[in-house]
């Protein structure tokens, strides 16, 4: 605050000079700019060090209330902490629970502690690469120590925690509060650690076989072929209920999916969309067996001590999953990794892009095609050979010789 009783006009119209002197050898002047809200209200910005920065000030003001880009600097003084409630709760109302978790624990344990009492307006680029350098350069320690030395050590930690940062600071400018977000930047993109894709597993129908025939020793081998053979999620597969199997036109209904974060939760799919899941013929009539004389309201893969539970993941190594990979000698995988096997017998079977996006519910077929690149371009390998098969008997351009006229060119 200053002594307004103690201030004096300078020749620039509502910038005023006052003393910052403590002692008489001080020499400290400073500047008061008065002005107008867009809304009429008079404020002012004290604490310029020079007339030239408080005629900055001023003419900026001007120009952004003209333009309709000013922001009260106040609003500037709005708390991380007081927007990322608002943001969370967005979060969990637009994201699957599996997804949301890990977000919600990404701001209590990597975004409070450091963001939490910081205004929106006080968020600096620097500070933000300094951040995410000091999160980068702890991760690589403790993977050193471990003796696994990785320049992307906690890669998908620090992006979790960065993108929490950054969407809260998007409420921000999108409030009005800031008007820029300064955590995001072409300078923090650089430093960003790189997320490597964990190489898929794929398994051959041989494979799938074998491993259906030894999960049955625990009852659970068509469990295993519909994960293989109809690519939906574990938590997918036991939520379905017998209403959910539609014989007649060959589908699975997705509608809903099972969690296990923290108790079993049943909740809509990760996309958020219901999609109807094509089912093979000799899997749909393991099916329809397998669910006769139950009711339409019965789990189709029921925890066996309990046929009203849901069937929790085999997560430790003496589960019946972990057994059955072990007794079928296939490459170690977990259930996920048989939504991969699905994409690849469905790719090898004739199976496009966009097909395969609505069977595993992706949301974009780009999404799938960034998966499952590697099968692709295998893909891709054969077009020519399938094009020449089909069309070269066709009637060729008149300015073509056929092959039998072709005649050897010396070099």
């Amino acid at each position: 605050m200053t002594d307004r009783a103690k201030e004096r006009p300078t020749n620039y119209p509502g910038i005023y000079e006052y003393d910052v002197r403590k002692t008489p050898k001080d020499k400290g002047i400073r500047y008061r700019v008065v002005y107008r809200t867009p809304a009429g209200k008079q404020t002012s910005k004290s604490g310029f060090k020079t007339i030239g920065a408080a005629k900055a000030f001023q003419n900026t003001t001007e120009t952004k209330k003209l333009t309709g880009e000013y922001i009260a600097p106040s609003a500037g003084r709005t708390k991380i902490s007081a927007l990322a409630p608002d943001w969370l709760k967005e979060k969990k109302a637009t994201t699957a629970e599996t997804s949301y978790t890990p977000i919600e624990a990404s701001w209590r344990n990597h975004v409070e502690e450091r963001w939490a009492g910081v205004g929106v307006g006080d968020v600096d680029q620097e500070d933000v690469k300094t951040w995410l350098v000091d999160m980068r350069l702890a991760a690589q320690q403790r993977a050193a120590a471990k003796g696994e030395p990785d320049d992307n050590a906690g890669a998908t930690v620090i992006i979790r925690a960065y993108g929490v940062l950054a969407g809260i600071m998007d409420m921000a400018v999108e409030r009005g509060l800031v008007p820029k977000n300064q955590a995001r930047g072409k300078q923090i993109s650089k430093i960003m650690p790189k997320k490597i894709r964990k190489k898929h597993i794929y398994l051959t129908a041989e494979d799938v076989g074998r491993l259906s025939k030894e999960a049955d020793v625990h009852g659970h081998g068509l469990l295993v072929l519909v994960l293989a053979y109809c690519g939906i999620r574990w938590g997918e597969a036991i939520a379905l209920r017998v209403s959910d199997i539609d014989v007649t036109r060959k589908r699975l209904s997705i509608t809903k999916a099972v969690t296990e974060e923290t108790g079993f939760k049943v909740g809509p799919t990760k996309g958020r969309e219901n999609r109807a899941v094509p089912v093979p013929g000799f899997v749909l009539d393991l099916l329809r067996d397998h669910v006769k004389g139950l009711s339409a309201d019965a789990l189709v893969f029921p925890n066996k001590e309990d046929s009203t539970k849901y069937l929790g993941r085999s997560k430790t190594d003496d589960g019946w999953f972990v057994g059955a990979v072990k007794r079928a000698k296939v490459q170690r995988i977990t259930p996920h990794d048989l939504r991969h096997t699905c994409a690849s017998l469905a790719i090898s079977a004739g199976a496009n892009v966009l097909v395969l996006s609505k069977m595993l519910g992706h949301k974009d077929p780009s999404v799938t095609l960034n998966d499952y690149a590697d099968l692709f371009n295998a893909d891709l390998d054969n077009v020519a050979d399938i094009m020449h098969e089909r069309y070269s008997s066709a009637p060729r351009c008149g300015n073509v010789a056929a092959r039998g006229d072709l005649t050897p060119v010396a070099a």
